[in-house]
């Protein structure tokens, strides 16, 4: 019996430990976005110049309702086809925000045209909460197409894709031009990580020009019939009660 305290003593000393948790893989950031560059042969001329962008796209649907947009003066014409809006140059977000508005409580089939091309993109209209709600998902990529007056801020899952400037926007305005070619080459880095998104949502500020917009989403398109990411989303303030 004296012999028992050591048996259990070694007992104890051989029950297996329980296996320590496998630390989850963390995903890698986004490595920052390399700018396209003008071959010129002046470089302080190159920090100012964009490389030319030529726009793709879906053709404007036939049978549409063409809505064209000038400041808060807008007439939707009866019928049962698809909507086109068609901006002119001085059109802000907030200036159609009420008509957005009413378009997506009808349930309308929404397309916004591009200012210098016969092409048009189909649009998913959504407020601040469906928008919230979209983002909340667990859908991996969730890209957000953040316009300012400085630029394109690219937003995803793993956060902000940085441009040159991590403190900037991605895609920064190069001497008040819009760069849509290194916007595009945005889209094709983030989808060749996410590729199974199935959307993206343009986030424009309220003093936006809704032309600039349309111009922005032709960088979603490779040609009329394939995009980065399926289905286009325009986010819009809604106009509060009355």
């Amino acid at each position: 019996m004296r012999w028992l305290p050591v048996l259990l003593l070694l007992g104890a000393c051989q029950e297996p430990k329980p296996a320590a948790p496998i630390p989850r893989a963390q995903p890698k950031p986004l490595e920052p976005l390399e700018r396209v560059v003008v071959d010129a042969g002046d470089a302080r001329d190159a920090l100012y110049e964009v490389v030319p962008f030529t726009p793709v796209g879906p053709a404007v649907p036939s049978g549409a309702r063409l809505v064209t947009l000038s400041g808060e003066k807008t007439v939707l014409p009866a019928g049962s086809g698809p909507v086109v809006l068609v901006p002119d140059e001085e059109t802000y977000l907030a200036q159609i925000a009420a008509l957005l508005a009413t378009l997506a409580d009808a349930k309308e089939e929404v397309w916004l045209q591009h200012p210098e091309a016969a092409i048009a993109f189909k649009l998913k209209l959504r407020d601040a909460p469906e928008f919230q709600a979209w983002i909340d998902e667990p859908v991996p990529g969730k890209l957000r197409v953040i316009q300012r007056a400085d630029g394109f801020e690219l937003q995803t899952n793993l956060g902000k894709l940085p441009g040159g400037d991590p403190n900037g926007p991605t895609v920064p305005l190069r001497g008040g031009k819009l760069d849509l070619t290194t916007l595009q080459r945005g889209f094709q880095r983030i989808q060749n990580k996410f590729k199974s998104a199935p959307d993206v949502c343009f986030v424009p500020s309220f003093g936006t020009e809704l032309a600039k917009t349309a111009q922005a989403m032709s960088v979603n398109y490779v040609s009329p019939e394939s995009a980065y990411f399926p289905q286009t989303c325009l986010v819009y303030p809604r106009p509060p009660a009355k």
